[in-house]
C-alpha cells in the first residue's frame, strides 16, 4: 500500500513542532508560517484530487462525502460480518482487498490533508490574535 500509517503521526508531530516554533515569533514570521501552511495544504488537496482521478473515484472533498463513504464502509463491514460465508472465488477476494486497500489509502490521505489545514488553522488563528493584541496596543 503506497500510503503509510507512519505518515499520520510524523505528519501530526512535524505540524505541533511547527506551531511551537511559530508562536511568540513576530507577526511577518507568524504571516509567513501561515502561507506556507496554506501553500502545502492546498498542495495535499491537489494530490489527493490527481490520486482520486487517477483511480478513476469520484473524488468529492466535502465532509459529507467522507461521512457517506465511511458510513457505507461500516455497513458493509456489518454485512460481511452477518453473512459470515467465506468468498472462495480468488478473483472476487482479490478485487475486495484492492478496493479496501484503496479505502485505506484514501482514508490515511484525508487524515494527512486534516492535520494539515488544522495547522493552517492555528496558525491563522495566532496571527489573528497577534493583529488583535498590535490593534489593542498589546504587543
Amino acid at each position: 500500500m503506497a500510503a503509510d500509517f507512519s505518515q499520520l503521526t510524523a505528519k501530526a508531530n512535524e505540524a505541533q513542532a511547527q506551531i511551537k516554533a511559530t508562536m511568540g515569533k513576530d507577526r511577518d514570521q507568524i504571516k509567513a508560517q501561515v502561507e506556507k501552511a496554506q501553500t502545502q495544504a492546498e498542495k495535499q488537496a491537489e494530490q489527493m484530487k490527481a490520486n482520486a482521478a487517477k483511480q478513476k473515484a469520484q473524488a468529492d472533498a466535502s465532509m459529507q462525502d467522507m461521512q457517506d463513504k465511511w458510513k457505507a464502509h461500516v455497513a458493509q463491514l456489518h454485512q460481511r460480518a452477518a453473512d459470515k460465508k467465506a468468498e472462495r472465488d480468488v478473483r472476487k477476494a482479490e478485487t475486495k482487498a484492492e478496493a479496501a486497500e484503496d479505502y485505506a489509502e484514501d482514508a490515511v490521505n484525508f487524515a494527512i490533508a486534516a492535520i494539515q489545514e488544522a495547522e493552517y488553522a492555528v496558525l491563522d488563528a495566532a496571527l489573528a490574535r497577534s493583529d488583535a493584541d498590535t490593534l489593542a496596543g498589546k504587543s
